[in-house]
Parts: C-alpha cells; sequence; structure tokens
C-alpha cells in the first residue's frame, strides 16, 4: 500500500489526512485492524523507533507506552517480581516471557498516563502481552509481528476495533527527513547517533563507582529521552522509566515533573497502598485513579471523606501520611537521572536527589558545569557526560 487516508489529522477540522510514502514506495505498516488515526500513527511510529533501539542497546526484549508523541513510559524484559505483579495488577504467578514483562514495566511506570496509550514492542506480540493488554484502556499497539493466539485476541478488544499495527523490523527511512510547518519545509539529516554504554566513559565526578545496572540504566534514559519532547528528563530504576518530564520550558520543572512520577511509582509499592481494600470488580483505571488521589495530600481528604470512600473501598483506609510517605520514599536508592540537555544549575541535582538518584547522564557543555559536578560530589553521586545533546521535536 502506497498511501493510508485517514479519517482526519490532529484535530477533526483537519482534513484530508493521509500518510504515504515521498518516494511513491510502499508503507512499512500495515494495520491488522481497526482504523489507526494520524495521532496514533505519529505515536506508534515514534514509540517503535524507541523500542527496537532499546532493544539493540540493551540486547533485550522492550516496549514503550507512549502518549502525545511522548513515552509515558519504557522498559526492557527483566523479570517481574511479586510486588511488581501486584502494582501492576498482573493476575496469577506463572512466568511471563520478556516482551510481555517489557510492556508491562512500561506501562507501569506512569499507569495513570499510560491511560489510552499506544503501545510498542519490540519483538513479535504473543499471548502474554496480548492478554495483558486486553484488560487495559489502550488506543493501538505496534509490533514486527504477531502470533495468531496474539491477534485472535487483540481483535477481541474495543469491539474488534482496537487498532493493530505491523511494521517491517527491515524498513530502514531515508537518511534525510522534512516537516512542514506554516507552509515552510524544514530539511535535516535524521538523529541517527547510537547510544551505547560506550558514550559512558566520562566520568566528572570524584565518584567513579558505575556498576553494570547502572550503566543499562544510563542506556535506557538516554533512548528514551531520544523520542521524547524536549525539554526532557528522565528516572530509571532496573531497565525501567519510573518518571519522565517532557515538554516543560524549564529544565528544572523536568526534573520536579519526572521526579514525582518517580515519586508516585515508589509510593505505589507501599504496604499501604498494597492493602487497600478496593471492592470487588472495579476496573483497573478506576483503582489507578483512587490510587493517584490516595497519594495525594489534597486529593484523599476528598476521597477518604465520609460516605465517599464506599463507592471504592469496603472499609475507609487509614490515611498515607506525610511522615509515612517520607520515610518510605527513603528507600528508594540507585535510581538514574538523564537529561536531553546539560543542567545548567545544581537545583536538578539537588531535586534529583530526593528521589534516590545515584547516576546522572546528561551532555553536559554548561557554564556552570563546576556547579552541577560540585553539587553531585556533595551527594557522593557518579556523573557522566556524554557531550550529544537529545532534542526531538
Amino acid at each position: 500500500m502506497t498511501e493510508l487516508e485517514l479519517k482526519y489529522g490532529c484535530n477533526p477540522n483537519q482534513k484530508p489526512s493521509r500518510i504515504f510514502m515521498r518516494d511513491g514506495s510502499d508503507l512499512p505498516v500495515t494495520v491488522l485492524n481497526g482504523k489507526p488515526g494520524y495521532i496514533n500513527f505519529l505515536d506508534a511510529l515514534n514509540a517503535w523507533q524507541l523500542a527496537r533501539e532499546l532493544k539493540e542497546a540493551a540486547g533485550l526484549p522492550a516496549a514503550a507506552s507512549f502518549k502525545h508523541v511522548s513515552p509515558a513510559g519504557a522498559a526492557v524484559g527483566l523479570p517481574l517480581s511479586e510486588v511488581d505483579r501486584r502494582v501492576y495488577f498482573v493476575e496469577g504467578d506463572r512466568p511471563l516471557s520478556p516482551i510481555a514483562c517489557a510492556y508491562i514495566r512500561a506501562r507501569g511506570a506512569d499507569r495513570l498516563c499510560s491511560y489510552g496509550d499506544w503501545a510498542a514492542l519490540s519483538d513479535v506480540c504473543d499471548a502474554d502481552t496480548a492478554q495483558y493488554l486486553k484488560a487495559e484502556v489502550s488506543d493501538g499497539i505496534i509490533a514486527p509481528g504477531y502470533t495468531a493466539e496474539a491477534l485472535e485476541i487483540l481483535k477481541t478488544k474495543k469491539k474488534g476495533n482496537y487498532n493493530v499495527v505491523q511494521i517491517d523490523s527491515a524498513y530502514m527511512p531515508d537518511p534525510i527527513e522534512y516537516k512542514d510547518v506554516f507552509g515552510v519545509t524544514f530539511q535535516q539529516g535524521r538523529n541517527e547517533y547510537r547510544i551505547d554504554e560506550s558514550l559512558l566513559t566520562n566520568i566528572v565526578t570524584k565518584s567513579r563507582r558505575l556498576p553494570q545496572a547502572a550503566k543499562t540504566d544510563m542506556v535506557v534514559a538516554l533512548i528514551t529521552l531520544k523520542y521524547t519532547q524536549s525539554n526532557s528528563v528522565c528516572y530509571v530504576k532496573d531497565g525501567q522509566a519510573i518518571g519522565v518530564g517532557a515538554g516543560q520550558q524549564s529544565r528544572i520543572h523536568c526534573t520536579r515533573l519526572a521526579g514525582t512520577k518517580a515519586d508516585s511509582w515508589y509510593l505505589r509499592r507501599h504496604p499501604k497502598v498494597l492493602s487497600l481494600p478496593f471492592i470487588p470488580g472495579i476496573r483497573r483505571p478506576d483503582r489507578d485513579n483512587a490510587i493517584d488521589c490516595y497519594l495525594s495530600e489534597e486529593e484523599s481528604k476528598w476521597l477518604l471523606a465520609d460516605g465517599s470512600w464506599q463507592q471504592t473501598f469496603t472499609a475507609r483506609p487509614e490515611p498515607l501520611t506525610a511522615e509515612e510517605k517520607s520515610a518510605h520514599l527513603k528507600e528508594l536508592t540507585g535510581v538514574t537521572c538523564g537529561s536531553d540537555a546539560f543542567f545548567p544549575f545544581g537545583d536538578n541535582v539537588e531535586r534529583a536527589r530526593r528521589s534516590g538518584v545515584a547516576y546522572i547522564v546528561q551532555p553536559g557543555g554548561s557554564i556552570r558545569d563546576d556547579n552541577v559536578i560540585e553539587t553531585a560530589d556533595r551527594y557522593g553521586m557518579t556523573m557522566c557526560f556524554t557531550g550529544m545533546r537529545l532534542f526531538h521535536h
């Protein structure tokens, strides 16, 4: 197929809309089910690049959960712990495939923002992944292939209208890319910069401790940032993005946003959260919303008000106090923080430290690099300068 007509563009008034190849060749994607739209394909193609590149760099199956052309989460396919299964609503206890684990962890980075996501898999979608996706609110999926069982499961989703896209894994785009803005055509070389552990040799802090797990997390952070709308900052733990701050005009706001998301990710593992007495049959999105409200000091007052909790819980939960949150968050350690451009001030390091960050990777190049390095040294952090900015617009 050389082109695909779409219902409309970013908004219903933006017509006509289509995707096609400038050179007249066939599209590298095939729609197996549903009718993906303009934004769906923007998410799908960006997410696929992230998942594919992450697998190449880490040597493990990888997945991404995208919303509005930025990842809500990304992860490699490491096994799920018992706590992971509870936090991510995984039913049963049998082992899951690596690609299923990758997607579950990617979506679990920020389950609130992953609501209605576009899923991307580096590997063939199997029944484990499809079965998990079936119970989630999602707009579509892109993968290099689908098992027959997985495809049948996905075709039952959204009353048979779930978007399923297959991409040619061998497809390589032209090295020059174009973009039209206000009738003006922009041209640039594609960002083919290869991200791997060879970028991590320039350690600028007194601490030079950089275990293999931290190197992997740095690579995950950088590749995630490469496909995140800038400015952007990403926190990673155990091969999983746990907080992404995207599209902020100020670097510190990216760091705060990503840090707040990382904190929420870890607070979901607090014993009080894990034991919340949800009413039987409550949907996953309702549980996610309730947990988010429960963790918010402002929203929890409403959620736990007299009578309000009965719509969600079988019994009124005990509040999670500020002191309990603080004590729990102190247990979050060994986190990696990546930035798509240099940290201009040490305040970014200060904020990252509050979310358990011990390792930082960023391009460097600020006139205040000395201050940033000094701040990292104050807390015994290890920081690498890559020398490569990763803006994405």
